[in-house]
């Protein structure tokens, strides 16, 4: 069955979309979201997008309410990604572990990972930060979050291919991860000691922060493109007071705070301060 994504009903369901997640699906998108949607269409017997729509709004259609915003969001990731960013995360950890000392005799490092897709990114990081964090007494608190619980999936069982670990350096691999066997040869899994350093949790970042810590570092990278300007501004300053002061912002490289009213400190492209 072929269903007929009317003119009505893309705005309706772009509308709605814009409104709980922030996903501008511009003109553009038009094909994809009739492409997407036509398979929880066909999975749960609905009549028509209308039909569709209505059910999503529903308290009984959360569930496909969820499903429908894992169909449309887009989750491209892998390990070690725009790699820049972790050598400028290398180069301002033993400052940062300085500052933490002041306060603690055993300082805490708070680290948001937001949009972290199937984990691959938060992984990246623990990884990165554990390393240089041995034999410093430092106590590390990694957040991952993303909205689609699809991809969340992904994140917390750690099981990767081959393909997906192959820009991972050797030594890491070997330190983080096991080496699948019979049916699950040519896969990798973080090994518990990398999986228990990050918490996965379903988070809209349209939504406040119900956060009560603050945060040393937030990642935020490849995210704020599918966001229009206005959306932009209002989460770039949502992460500001998620910060401590001199807090650090990465965002992707194709992106930038430039044409934003914004209160953070620009430090190189793609990297800002609180």
């Amino acid at each position: 069955m072929t269903w007929e994504l009317r003119d009505h009903d893309f705005e309706q369901i772009r509308s709605f979309v814009y409104e709980l997640c922030g996903i501008n699906l511009h003109d553009g998108k038009r094909e994809l979201v009739k492409a997407r949607l036509s398979k929880r269409l066909r999975k749960g017997n609905f009549r028509s997008f209308a039909e569709y729509y209505e059910f999503v709004r529903t308290e009984e259609g959360t569930n496909e309410l969820i499903a429908m915003i894992d169909s449309l969001s887009t989750n491209l990731t892998n390990f070690f990604r725009e790699e820049k960013h972790f050598d400028t995360l290398r180069e301002i950890f033993p400052q940062m572990l300085e500052t933490a000392r002041v306060n603690s005799r055993k300082p805490e490092l708070k680290i948001w990972c937001a949009g972290c897709s199937t984990g691959e990114e938060a992984y990246s990081i623990a990884m990165t930060v554990n390393d240089m964090a041995d034999n410093h007494n430092v106590e590390l608190k990694i957040l991952a979050t993303d909205i689609s619980t699809r991809v969340l999936r992904t994140a917390v069982s750690g099981v990767y291919s081959q393909e997906r670990v192959k820009r991972i350096p050797s030594e890491m691999l070997k330190k983080y991860f096991q080496i699948g066997v019979g049916k699950w040869k040519g896969y990798y899994r973080a090994k518990n000691t990398l999986r228990e350093m990050v918490s996965f949790k379903r988070f809209n970042l349209m939504e406040n922060p119900p956060f009560n810590a603050l945060f040393n570092i937030i990642f935020c990278r490849n995210v704020m493109i599918y966001f229009d300007k206005e959306t932009q501004r209002g989460l770039v300053e949502r992460f500001y007071n998620c910060l401590k002061d001199d807090g650090w912002l990465f965002v992707g490289h194709s992106e930038s705070l430039t044409g934003l009213a914004h209160r953070f400190r620009y430090v190189e492209p793609s990297v800002y301060r609180k």
